[in-house]
């Protein structure tokens, strides 16, 4: 496991004027100020932002010419074909965007590329089967970006193509390789205006279909009923929770109580969630990987499908199935995790970049294991596995490492590469590997200090700070996840006044600490209890890194430390 260092949190601003402006404690400005966020209107738009302050989808170049094509093909009753991706992103973009056509009364279906057989995005053997149904328009969504030569084939064949996407755009040096499509939506493409680049492919679809129900004349409150799909999306496919994305997700998370799909409350019940309380975390945990198993172990289709049910029985046979498939796919994923673990350990402890190849791996829990790999190692990791005529792999990076960058430094040995800083997906010959993993070490740039896991603390506070109405006040900073982190707060030389281990699992442990002054602490750690108490070997002052919570049991509440990381002194 990655060594870990604690680092404080330093950014300056004016707490206190900060505090009086926006009715706001100290602590809780600081949070929002280390969260990046700088300015009176940023801070409101944090604080008390809605749907109302979200950009206009017509900053986003080529809006206005997608809406233009895409209106009269819908009026006209051309044949559309929306073409989306296997992820939960993709399922969520073409669910949106299905929808928003149907509500126009267009000629539409959808197609979504099989993981195994087709692997990511449009490829000639959908634009084939697109000429042979006679389609007349292709829409993509969350992909399509860097489908040069597929495009370049529908456009061979008279079809009209409009890409929504959000990855990287390829480049030729400085230069930008675009599709050759009609229009071509896509906020990291140069040129285009729209403040905030970093949604998913999810919010790129719900800006199209929100510029289109403008200009059709359909009410806002339609547009809404959209809104949670484009918050699963953004959840699900980890882009920051910073800017337009966390309104987006705020208030897309409301949503989900009242939401129109009858697959997804029964996706919701399944799991055993309360409706009207999912969070960003249940997305990401929970609900999004049963809505990605089915691309990962059979078709995508069946989350679609879910999404899309009307009927309450098969809504209840689809949600079951893929509750199901997520728990088989948890069991795989654990199973691969070990045997990688075991590979790194014995021959790739000393490389920069974690190359490693699982031949007998299912080759859509790469990117989990990856992930895995990542967290355990605190190292850019690639898993690959044996794929039909060549292999495939799937990467995620640290902070510090642009993987797209780097595959692009070795772009020769690769067949097909596509991706972000933080994660990328590409495909190679088996004889090629050992080559692909001395290059990716040779150039990492990366040192020993990248390789430490930093625990980011945004407060040195003592529990005795603490009251009910902060731990309510940072309610406000919700939702968490990635680049909205949940507030850290630590304190030093805690005593142990006792320590139990407890639970059917015995996974927690409820202490009671005494700080400096003699106050008592109600502490609780989740985690393995007895490692924890063999690790602590008894000892009795401890450093801890934790979150304040209230904690309520028989109609009383008491605040207590939920503590995440602990340092034991002696």
């Amino acid at each position: 496991m990655a060594e870990e260092i604690w680092m404080l949190q330093t950014k300056k601003a004016d707490f206190n004027r900060i505090s009086a402006e926006f009715g706001i404690d100290p602590v809780t400005a600081r949070i929002i100020r280390n969260r990046g966020i700088e300015g009176d209107e940023a801070i409101r738009r944090y604080l008390d932002g809605t749907p109302a302050d979200f950009y206009d989808p017509y900053l986003l170049k080529d809006m206005d010419k997608a809406v233009r094509i895409l209106k009269k093909k819908a009026a006209d009753g051309s044949r559309i074909r929306i073409v989306g991706d296997y992820d939960i992103d993709g399922v969520c973009s073409t669910y949106i965007l299905y929808q928003a056509f149907r509500r126009l009364g267009a000629f539409v279906d959808y197609e979504i590329p099989d993981r195994i057989k087709d692997g990511y995005g449009i490829n000639e053997a959908i634009i084939e089967q697109a000429h042979e149904d006679g389609v007349d328009t292709i829409l993509t969504c969350d992909n399509g970006i860097s489908a040069f030569s597929q495009i370049s084939l529908a456009k061979q064949y008279g079809m009209t193509v409009v890409v929504t996407d959000h990855h990287e755009v390829p480049t030729d040096g400085d230069e930008e390789i675009l599709p050759p499509a009609d229009a071509v939506v896509n906020p990291k493409q140069a040129g285009c205006g729209y403040p905030f680049p970093e949604i998913c492919g999810g919010a790129v679809a719900f800006k199209l279909a929100e510029a289109l129900y403008r200009d059709c004349g359909i009410p806002g409150e339609e547009r809404e009923a959209l809104l949670e799909f484009a918050a699963i999306a953004t959840v699900g496919d980890v882009m920051k929770l910073q800017d337009e994305n966390r309104i987006l997700v705020k208030y897309g998370l409301k949503r989900i109580a009242r939401t129109r799909s009858v697959g997804l409350r029964k996706l919701v019940e399944k799991n055993n969630l309360d409706i009207d309380r999912i969070t960003a975390y249940h997305i990401g945990f929970v609900i999004g990987p049963c809505l990605n198993a089915g691309g990962r172990l059979q078709t995508a289709k069946l989350a679609l499908s879910l999404l899309l049910s009307e009927d309450e029985e098969e809504a209840d046979r689809l949600a079951v199935e893929l509750k199901e498939l997520n728990d088989t796919r948890k069991d795989m994923t654990e199973q691969g995790t070990q045997e990688a673990k075991i590979l790194v350990d014995a021959f790739y402890k000393g490389d920069s970049v974690l190359v490693v190849f699982l031949p007998e791996c299912h080759e859509s829990l790469a990117g989990i294991i990856a992930g895995r790999l990542r967290e355990y190692y605190q190292k850019p990791s690639i898993i690959l596995t044996r794929s039909e005529g060549a292999v495939k792999g799937s990467g995620r990076s640290i902070d510090g490492y642009h993987m797209f960058r780097k595959l692009s430094e070795v772009k020769d040995l690769l067949l097909k590469f596509g991706g972000h800083p933080m994660a990328a997906g590409l495909s190679l010959k088996e004889e090629d590997i050992d080559e692909f993993r001395r290059r990716l070490n040779a150039c990492s740039g990366l040192t020993e200090e990248d390789f430490k896991a930093k625990v980011w603390i945004d407060v040195p506070m003592p529990m005795g700070y603490v009251t009910e109405r902060l731990v309510r006040e940072f309610d406000r900073l919700e939702p968490f996840g990635q680049g909205n982190e949940k507030p850290l707060f630590a304190e030093k030389g805690l005593r142990v006044r006792n320590a139990r281990v407890i639970g059917r699992n015995r996974n927690v442990v409820r202490m009671t600490l005494e700080e400096e002054q003699g106050r008592a602490v109600e502490a609780i750690y989740f985690g393995d209890g007895d490692a924890f108490e063999e690790e602590r070997a008894g000892r009795r002052v401890m450093d801890i890194v934790y979150y304040p919570d209230i904690n309520e049991y028989n109609g009383r509440k008491t605040l207590q430390a939920v503590v995440r990381r602990v340092r034991f002194h002696g």
